[in-house]
């Protein structure tokens, strides 16, 4: 008994020198926090806390557009995103594993259900129900800095801002896609790219390309080479962004049946010989923790 009492000991600190540093606020599934457009009327704003079935006593937040041109101005011309915040968003903390839903209302007319969840999923946020909506038809493009300002403010995480700006980047890349090729191929794009990168991360743009072309070829997605340039130096930027590549592979996969396809692929190549092979090789300290983590737990 006092030998297994040591090991878990061990266990536990070796975990806890793995734990990162930073310790977020509680947030209780259920919780729910409301950004509104800082240029809503007063009606205006309890209208959208109506449509959004806010409580009395939801934590609500504003977001400018002071906001909006600072995370979206080099991204989005000026007359696009426009001179007042209006759109308006609530999320609301969903069971873990239960992954991202987004309800939008007709008067967003330009941002799509899928180019807020895959910019959240970059963004880290993984368990959410989030709303957006407007008193009026707009883009929407408020919506998003507002979600990533109020997840900030109920957990206490901050987002960098580069994270921030190449997670606004991604929806309006998408958007321009979602045009040309469709929702849903776009939407299968972006996540098998995402798949593919945390899978086997290219070094330069020529491998980026190169990715990018496969993975459209082999599925007929269809992209010009403007796309194809844009595409490029979207993922170029993501690939140098501080981001848990892991999580949103793993987020990306629930979303799109191709990068399910990927992620299958992935599993397969490391139960193979080759794959074992592979890890074998380039084994490293963690690789060596997970091996003495099934030790420890086969000698319990």
């Amino acid at each position: 008994m006092k030998m297994k009492i040591k090991k878990i000991a061990a266990l536990m600190l070796a975990i806890l020198t793995l734990a990162p540093g930073t310790i977020l606020a509680d947030v209780v599934m259920g919780d729910s926090i409301v950004s509104l457009g800082a240029d809503l009327s007063g009606d205006e704003k309890q209208r959208m806390l109506k449509e959004f079935g806010a409580g009395e006593d939801v934590l609500t937040i504003e977001v400018t557009n002071e906001e909006e041109h600072k995370y979206l101005g080099e991204i989005i011309p000026a007359g696009k995103i426009g001179h007042r915040a209006l759109s308006s968003s609530m999320i609301t903390y969903t069971e873990k594993g239960s992954g991202i839903k987004v309800d939008i209302s007709e008067n967003i007319n330009y941002i799509t259900e899928e180019n807020y969840r895959n910019a959240l999923v970059t963004a880290g946020v993984t368990d959410a129900h989030v709303k957006v909506s407007a008193p009026l038809s707009v883009t929407g493009t408020a919506a998003l800095t507002g979600i990533m300002k109020a997840y900030e403010t109920s957990t206490g995480k901050k987002i960098p801002d580069e994270v921030k700006e190449i997670a606004n980047e991604e929806m309006i890349v998408s958007a321009g896609l979602e045009t040309d090729i469709g929702k849903e191929k776009t939407n299968d794009l972006m996540n098998a790219l995402k798949v593919q990168f945390a899978k086997n991360m290219p070094e330069n743009k020529e491998e980026i390309r190169g990715m990018i072309q496969n993975i459209s070829n082999e599925y007929n997605i269809n992209i010009t080479d403007n796309q194809l340039d844009e595409l490029t130096v979207f993922f170029n930027k993501l690939k140098n962004v501080d981001v848990d590549w892991d999580k949103i592979a793993e987020e990306a996969s629930k979303y799109s049946e191709i990068a399910k396809e990927y992620s299958q692929k992935a599993i397969d190549y490391l139960s193979s010989e080759d794959g074992q092979q592979t890890l074998e090789k380039s084994k490293g300290w963690f690789a060596k923790f997970i091996d003495w983590l099934k030790d420890f737990f086969a000698n319990l």
